[in-house]
C-alpha cells in the first residue's frame, strides 16, 4: 500500500492532530504554518473530550491525569453565592499551550516549518501545487487545510461560504488558584460552575498553570463569559486600542480600557462573590465573537478542510478541538481503508464529516440561542452535557 505525501496547511491542535494520526497511518507529512514563531494561545482554557486526548494517551501514552484537570460535579450558583443546583458529573478541562506542546513534540521539528503562508493552490488532478508567501513551491498528493475561523483556504474553495455573527461574544481570562481568596476557591475549584443571568451565562472551572501543574492550588482559573453585542455594535466593540478593526477577536492587552471597566462593574453588580472575584481578578481579559459557519462540503479535488477551517459551532458542546482532532483520524481511517488512495478516500470521509459538522452546528445553536436570547437556559437541561456526537457522547 503506496499512502499519499499531505501537506497540512495550520500547525495548530487541528493541523497537528491530522499531520501526526496521517503520518502513524504511513504518510509523509509536512506541516506549514505561516506564523514566525511556535504557537501560543496566551493560557485559554479549553473542556477536552476524549477525542482531544485521544492522541496524548493512545499514541503517546500519556494518562489523563497528565495534561489536565477533572471536576466531579456541575454547579449552578444564585446571585447571592448560594446553590441553586448541583450534580455529579466528571468533566475534564485543559489549556491550550498544555495540549499544543504535547503534539508539537511528538512531531518532527523538520517537518513543522513556520513562516510558510499559502498564496495559491493549484489542482494537477493527482495532486496539488502549493504556492507560499516566499516564494517557494510545493506539490503533494493531499492537501489538509487546518487554518482555523479565518481560513484562506476556504474561502478559496468556497467563496460563498461566511461566517454568521451569533449576536454575542465570549469574554475569556485566568486567574492563578494561589491569589484567590480561601472562600472562592473553596467554591470553585472542584466543579465547573455556572451562573445564569438575564440572556447571559458564565462559566469557571480550573485548567492546568502556566507550566503545565495540575494540582490543586497551582492551577489557572479559566472564566467565560458569554454577553451580547447587538450586530450594528460588533465593528466598534471588535476595534483594539490602537483602533485597528478585529475581525474575530481581541486578544489580552488590546481590549479598550472602557470595555474592561464596563463588564467589572457589571460583574460587581451581577455575579455570585465567588465568580465576582474571579472575573474582576483577571489581569488582562480577551474577546472572542461568537459565529457560526456552515459549509456544504469539506472536499474539493485532493484538498479538504478540517476543524474551523470547516464547520465552526458555538463552544456550548466544549467539542471544537475535539471534531478538528474527529476530522483527522476518521481522515486516516479512510485513507488506510481505501489503501491510500485520496480520489476514494475523500468522497467517504468528505460524507462522515459533513454529517458530524451539521449535527454538532445545530445543537450548539439551539443552545447559545436559548441561553442569550430564548430565556429558558435551564440548570439540570441534559442539552448542556458536552460531547462531540450528542450530550455524554
Amino acid at each position: 500500500m503506496i499512502m499519499p505525501a499531505v501537506a497540512v496547511v495550520g500547525g495548530s491542535l487541528g493541523g497537528l492532530t491530522a499531520a501526526l494520526v496521517l503520518r502513524d497511518a504511513g504518510c509523509d507529512v509536512t506541516v506549514y504554518e505561516r506564523s514566525q514563531a511556535t504557537l501560543d494561545a496566551r493560557g485559554a482554557g479549553i473542556a477536552v473530550l476524549e477525542q482531544t486526548l485521544r492522541y496524548p494517551v493512545e499514541r503517546l501514552g500519556l494518562a489523563p491525569e497528565a495534561i489536565s484537570t477533572r471536576t466531579e460535579r456541575v454547579r449552578f450558583l444564585e446571585r447571592d453565592g448560594s446553590t441553586a443546583y448541583e450534580e455529579r458529573r466528571a468533566n475534564r478541562f485543559s489549556a491550550w499551550n498544555t495540549i499544543y506542546r504535547v503534539l508539537h513534540e511528538a512531531f518532527p521539528k523538520t517537518r513543522y516549518l513556520l513562516g510558510q503562508e499559502l498564496t495559491d493552490v493549484a489542482d494537477e488532478g493527482d495532486g496539488v501545487q502549493l504556492r507560499f508567501g516566499n516564494g517557494e513551491v510545493r506539490r503533494a498528493d493531499l492537501l489538509v487545510c487546518a487554518e482555523g475561523i479565518t481560513s484562506p483556504s476556504r474561502h478559496r474553495m468556497l467563496p460563498e461560504v461566511t461566517p454568521s455573527y451569533a449576536g454575542y461574544v465570549g469574554w475569556r481570562g485566568t486567574v492563578p488558584e494561589a491569589t484567590l481568596t480561601p472562600a472562592t476557591f473553596e467554591a470553585l475549584h472542584d466543579a465547573i460552575t455556572y451562573q445564569v443571568l438575564p440572556n447571559s451565562h458564565i462559566l469557571v472551572y480550573p485548567i492546568p498553570g502556566p507550566n503545565g501543574s495540575v494540582q490543586p492550588g497551582t492551577r489557572l482559573m479559566n472564566m467565560v463569559w458569554y454577553r451580547n453585542v447587538p450586530a450594528s455594535q460588533l465593528p466598534d466593540f471588535l476595534t483594539d486600542r490602537e483602533g485597528v478593526r478585529r475581525e474575530v477577536s481581541l486578544p489580552p492587552n488590546q481590549v479598550r480600557a472602557e470595555q474592561v471597566d464596563e463588564m467589572r462593574c457589571f460583574a460587581d453588580r451581577n455575579l455570585a462573590p465567588p465568580i465576582a472575584e474571579l472575573v474582576t481578578s483577571v489581569a488582562e481579559p480577551f474577546v472572542q465573537g461568537v459565529f457560526d459557519i456552515e459549509v456544504p462540503r469539506m472536499a474539493v479535488g485532493r484538498a479538504c478542510l478540517v476543524g474551523d477551517a470547516a464547520f465552526v459551532a458555538r463552544p456550548h458542546a466544549a467539542a471544537g478541538t475535539a471534531k478538528a482532532a474527529e476530522d483527522g483520524w476518521v481522515l486516516a481511517e479512510e485513507l488506510v481503508r481505501a489503501g491510500g488512495r485520496v480520489d476514494l478516500a475523500l468522497p467517504r470521509w468528505e460524507r462522515r464529516q459533513v454529517a458530524l459538522g451539521a449535527s454538532l452546528l445545530a445543537r450548539t445553536r439551539q443552545i447559545g440561542d436559548s441561553s442569550q436570547f430564548g430565556h429558558d437556559f435551564r440548570p439540570g437541561d441534559p442539552r448542556l452535557v458536552f460531547g462531540l456526537y450528542g450530550p455524554g457522547r
